[in-house]
């Protein structure tokens, strides 16, 4: 057997190591069953770290797709509010069209508004005799909704300022209905929402949205449509802006939450009745709670380490037992306790490299199919498997040490009277 350079450096080394290697083999059972002991520790440390790291970078990524910086209004929720707080909130808590519209004619900053409003959700919609299943929802629009949004043409085109002031039943589709459609090309083709008959003008490029479908499951109408068919002043509207470049994104969120506090008529000492959000911050706060999760799940993996650690030492306490004898022999044929107390120590790290490897691989499958699962990006998370390593290596040294030590104290006259 060939051994690195390195290796073949230290005869002392390389035959302790086949000592190991023989060990292992020898007691199988026993081998294998604390290589799955760590295998599983370092399994759900990899595991949970690696579904983590694809999830922060599915939503970082969806952040990125949003475009630029956006500022967000929706309404408040004024549920768990107490009855003198309801009192005091001069608004009702939805949005209206006016208030949308009033706002994106008096915004003073360089910006795309976007203002839209859910319609209907969770749909069933038809062309010909296929179906979708009961999961669409309709959004009615304005035309810097798609812009803002990072909503890209696959084919097709967007309304018309026509179709925008005239109701029109025009739609575009998001890329989860093309289903609908197989082989035929939908642009032209008249779907049925909700017992109405709408022409798809447009198809949007898929978005891979993470949960619930996003914009592949939507279906856009023009605003003044969705008013006039769903529900007219009673929709909730929610309005996004996006400051041209060069804009301060600051700046442009104070103006933002001044001028709509003007439109929702509030007294300067009113209570702000509505939410103001700015991309970055969601972003800062999902990535925070992205750490917590880490945190957590470190802790849990160490956690399982911990108890493979005790498993692993006591096994190398057993072994010491039962090898006395060959303690013994080899000491009388001239080992030093340095030698014997390595010979123990590889083998504990063998064993814990060996578990190391075997949980590596299952965290990596293990984590990458929590991801595929949820849709998020396949990730090679070369960080957790290093540090997989390192643990395992300490694990090992840790777990080894004291039997280690035990063994290479053994006197060898006792040893070799050992049965």
């Amino acid at each position: 057997m060939k051994y690195p350079a390195f290796l073949r450096l230290s005869p002392l080394f390389r035959e302790n190591l086949n000592v190991s290697l023989t060990a292992v083999k020898t007691n199988k059972l026993r081998s294998v069953l604390t290589i799955l002991m760590i295998a599983v520790g370092i399994m759900s440390l990899v595991g949970i770290l690696t579904a983590i790291d694809a999830i922060r970078g599915s939503v970082t990524d969806s952040f990125n797709r949003m475009g630029a910086s956006t500022i967000t209004i929706r309404s408040k929720s004024l549920r768990g509010q107490s009855a003198e707080v309801r009192r005091r909130i001069r608004n009702q808590s939805l949005i209206t069209y006016q208030q949308a519209m009033a706002f994106v004619e008096e915004y003073p900053v360089p910006s795309r508004i976007a203002v839209s409003a859910p319609a209907r959700s969770m749909l069933e919609v038809s062309y010909g005799s296929e179906k979708t299943n009961p999961d669409i929802s309709v959004v009615g629009v304005n035309p810097d909704y798609f812009p803002v949004n990072a909503l890209e043409l696959y084919s097709g085109r967007f309304f018309s300022n026509y179709e925008m002031t005239s109701s029109g039943f025009v739609t575009v589709i998001g890329d989860g209905l093309l289903s609908l459609f197989g082989d035929i090309n939908p642009i032209g083709e008249f779907i049925n929402v909700d017992g109405r008959r709408y022409q798809v003008i447009g198809v949007l490029r898929s978005k891979g949205s993470t949960f619930g479908g996003g914009a592949d499951k939507q279906i856009f109408v023009p605003l003044a449509n969705a008013r006039s068919v769903y529900g007219g002043d009673d929709m909730n509207f929610q309005i996004k802006i996006q400051p041209k470049e060069g804009q301060n994104t600051r700046n442009a969120y104070e103006e933002a939450e001044i001028h709509f506090r003007t439109v929702r008529r509030l007294a300067p000492t009113d209570q702000t009745d509505f939410q103001i959000d700015r991309s970055e911050d969601m972003l800062e706060r999902s990535m925070e709670t992205m750490r917590i999760v880490t945190i957590v799940a470190f802790i849990i993996g160490f956690i399982t380490l911990l108890g493979a650690a005790v498993g692993l030492m006591n096994i190398m306490l057993v072994s010491v037992n039962e090898r006395t004898r060959e303690i013994g022999t080899r000491k009388a044929m001239g080992a030093t306790s340095r030698i014997i107390k390595q010979q123990f120590l590889i083998e504990a790290i063998v064993i814990g490299q060996l578990g190391g490897a075997g949980g590596i691989v299952l965290g990596f499958i293990a984590g990458n199919l929590t991801s595929l699962g949820m849709k998020t990006p396949f990730v090679v998370p070369w960080l957790w498997m290093l540090l997989g390593v390192a643990i395992c290596f300490v694990v090992s040294i840790l777990s080894g040490y004291i039997p280690a030590v035990r063994a290479s104290r053994l006197d060898p006259i006792e040893a070799l009277r050992y049965e």
